[in-house]
């Protein structure tokens, strides 16, 4: 087995593991602080991670993808991390999402729409004043008053993340199309694709807690659709939307 212990969404953790290719993915995430708790692993969590990659591949109507184990052990470890977290205010929500001037910026969307191709406009557009804090599956810490995303070691193909955090101004939805568009949504709107994006754990009481969280979110950021080009104009009419007076 191997034993490391790691701060991440400001949550101090130990990963005993089977593999070690965990470890090398949270490298950057390392501390010598004592751990709150340790996340053991098993064959069986593996086999989970496997079987249900499966699923959503013959769902998606893709070949079937081989993993390795020690691969489908970091998704086993992130798992378990979220089913903590969620009774400690904080979710897992798919989406790319980037800090200009330390505020952030979440862009979700079905897969395939191109959020990442997005935000790396935004790099590219703002320059130094951009970060991008995580490309696939950012924490977000949601608190009574304010909402807080971290990046996270597990960031996509194209691994982009850093390990820093912000607080979250918007989600923006966001569609492909030929017009740039943005609009303010209101929560009911954007309820069904925000529980679609949010890790969704089997466990009834957490997934009350799931839903009281999103609700508070809601509560404390704005939310947006996106009609957008992968041009530059993408960003600056997004970025203007969410930052009018009122937004």
């Amino acid at each position: 087995m191997k034993k490391n212990v790691y701060r991440i969404a400001d949550t101090v953790f130990g990963i005993d593991s089977m593999y070690e290719e965990v470890h090398n993915l949270c490298s950057d995430y390392r501390c010598s602080e004592a751990p709150e708790f340790t996340i053991s692993t098993t064959q069986p969590d593996i086999d989970y991670e496997r079987e249900k990659s499966r699923r959503e591949d013959i769902k998606e109507g893709i070949p079937v993808r081989s993993f390795s184990d020690s691969y489908l052990e970091t998704l086993a470890v992130y798992r378990k991390l979220c089913e903590i977290l969620i009774g400690r205010g904080v979710l897992l929500f798919h989406g790319s999402v980037i800090a200009v001037d330390g505020v952030c910026y979440l862009f979700t969307a079905k897969s395939g729409t191109g959020k990442s191709t997005h935000t790396r406009l935004w790099m590219e557009y703002f320059g130094d004043r951009a970060v991008m804090i995580n490309d696939d599956k950012p924490l977000i810490r949601i608190n009574d008053t304010d909402v807080t995303v971290y990046g996270t070691p597990w960031d996509g193909k194209h691994h982009i993340s850093t390990n820093t955090c912000a607080p979250l101004k918007a989600i923006c939805i966001l569609n492909r199309g030929t017009e740039n568009e943005i609009s303010r949504i209101s929560k009911s709107e954007a309820y069904p694709m925000l529980l679609q994006q949010t890790h969704r754990p089997m466990d009834a009481e957490k997934m009350k807690n799931v839903l009281e969280l999103i609700d508070k979110m809601c509560r404390n950021i704005s939310l947006y659709k996106l009609r957008c080009n992968m041009e530059t104009d993408a960003v600056t009419t997004a970025y203007n939307g969410m930052n009018t007076e009122g937004a």
